[in-house]
């Protein structure tokens, strides 16, 4: 009995894991399809075009996401996976110009990565807690990194020292990457360029204050 028992267990066990897999491979092959149609332009993706796009019923969708909130909240996470995948830690012992370059490099990199979803965001955050909480993500992310990287230059500045680092997330944000990438018109390589001048010129203007 005790071993029919345990056998039982096991397999209840086994079936409850197998569950449990189904429904992590469906949820990842939901955000997949949500964000493979953004990247494609389609950038308000409904339910029904995600669910075609994973291979799935809309019930499916909406049984594993109740809402577009919690599928926002779902892709966002993938977003910040694919982020610090692709991220390369930057040396805070290098000279300011290497730092600034190589920061500068790697943002330009990784708004790249994110642009299509980035642009879906700006159209719906108004009426979206959940993308709002998104972009507050990755805005710690880069004011974690910009005051680590340039922590030498930033105790020079003294009380101005929070304004300081204002000035260098916003620098280096979507919001301001739009402006000279869609609003200006500039190539990837002239974006990174003028990002670069105006980090070195706030980081610049610290050190001779």
């Amino acid at each position: 009995m005790r071993r029919r028992a345990a056998m039982g267990g096991a397999e209840a066990a086994v079936r409850v894991d197998g569950r449990t897999a189904r429904a992590e491979r469906t949820r990842a092959a939901i955000v997949e399809a949500h964000l493979a149609l953004i990247s494609e332009g389609d950038l308000r993706p409904t339910g029904e075009r995600i669910a075609e796009r994973a291979g799935i019923s809309l019930r499916t969708l909406w049984t594993n996401f109740k809402d577009m909130e919690t599928l926002f909240e779902a892709s966002g996470a993938e977003l910040l996976r694919q982020q610090d995948a692709a991220f390369r830690p930057i040396s805070p012992a290098l000279p300011l110009a290497r730092r600034v370059d190589a920061y500068c490099r790697q943002r330009a990199r990784l708004l790249q990565l994110v642009a299509p979803s980035a642009r879906a965001a700006q159209m719906r955050e108004p009426v979206s807690g959940q993308l709002r909480r998104n972009r507050l993500k990755h805005i710690e992310r880069v004011r974690d990194e910009v005051e680590h990287l340039f922590a030498a230059e930033l105790e020079q500045a003294g009380p101005q020292r929070g304004q300081v680092v204002d000035a260098l997330v916003a620098a280096s944000m979507w919001p301001a990457w739009s402006m000279l990438r869609d609003g200006l018109g500039l190539g990837v390589d002239q974006a990174r360029a003028v990002m670069a001048r105006t980090v070195a010129a706030l980081l610049a203007d610290v050190a001779v204050r």
